[in-house]
C-alpha cells in the first residue's frame, strides 16, 4: 500500500508536470500534452468528488454531500448547483455550551483570526465553516478551505484560528495550522 501511494504521488507529480492527467500517465493512455480531466471550466460535484477522494479514500456521499475525514476530524460538503453554494463544515461542540465570553471571542475571531474559514451557530451546534460560491471555487481554495475548518474547529478555546496567518511569533499552533493546508495541498495535487 504504502509503495503504491508513493507512486501515485510520483505519478500525480509528474504529470502535473507534464501536463497529462494522472489516470492517462498511471495506465499509460493518452499522449503527453493531453489536457487533464477537469482542467477548464468552473467547480462542479464532480470535481468536488475527485478531490474529496483524494483527500480520504474512505469519503463516503454523493454529488452534493460527502462525509469524510482529515487530521482525525469529520468534515461534510454540501453544495448546490443550482443555487451556485458549496459550504465544508465540522461540528465543534454543542451551543449550549458556548458561553457569552466565550460567544464574544468567537465573533472576534470571526472579524481576524478566522480568515475565510467561520464559526457559525447552527442545529444546537457550534460549527467552523467555509462558504463559497461553488463555480468560482479553485481547487486550492477547496483545499485551503477544508484546512481552515479543521484549524479553526481544532483552535477552539485556544488561538481561534484558521493557522492561514501568524498574528503572533512563536505560536506554534498558527504554525502547525499552515502546515496542514501545505500537507492537504500536496495530498490533492490540482486536477
Amino acid at each position: 500500500m504504502k509503495t503504491r501511494v508513493i507512486y501515485l504521488f510520483a505519478v500525480c507529480g509528474l504529470s502535473v508536470w507534464l501536463g497529462v492527467s494522472a489516470v492517462t500517465a498511471a495506465t499509460g493512455d493518452g499522449a503527453i500534452g493531453e489536457t487533464p480531466p477537469f482542467a477548464a471550466g468552473p467547480m462542479s460535484n464532480q470535481k468536488l468528488d475527485v478531490l474529496i477522494r483524494r483527500l480520504d479514500e474512505q469519503a463516503k456521499g454523493r454529488p452534493g454531500f460527502w462525509q469524510f475525514s482529515v487530521e482525525s476530524r469529520a468534515l461534510l460538503v454540501v453544495t448546490d448547483e443550482k443555487a451556485n453554494r458549496m459550504r465544508i463544515m465540522t461540528p465543534v461542540t454543542e451551543s449550549d455550551k458556548v458561553d457569552q465570553k466565550t460567544m464574544m471571542r468567537l465573533l472576534q475571531a470571526n472579524f481576524d483570526t478566522a480568515l475565510d474559514a467561520r464559526y457559525a451557530v447552527a442545529q444546537g451546534k457550534l460549527w467552523s465553516v467555509f462558504i463559497h460560491p461553488l463555480q468560482a471555487l479553485t481547487d486550492s481554495e477547496f483545499i485551503e478551505g477544508v484546512g481552515q475548518v479543521v484549524n479553526l474547529a481544532s483552535s477552539y478555546g485556544g488561538s481561534y484560528s484558521s493557522g492561514l496567518l501568524i498574528f503572533r511569533g512563536g505560536d506554534s499552533e498558527e504554525l502547525r495550522g499552515r502546515e496542514l493546508i501545505e500537507r492537504l495541498k500536496k495530498r490533492s495535487r490540482t486536477i
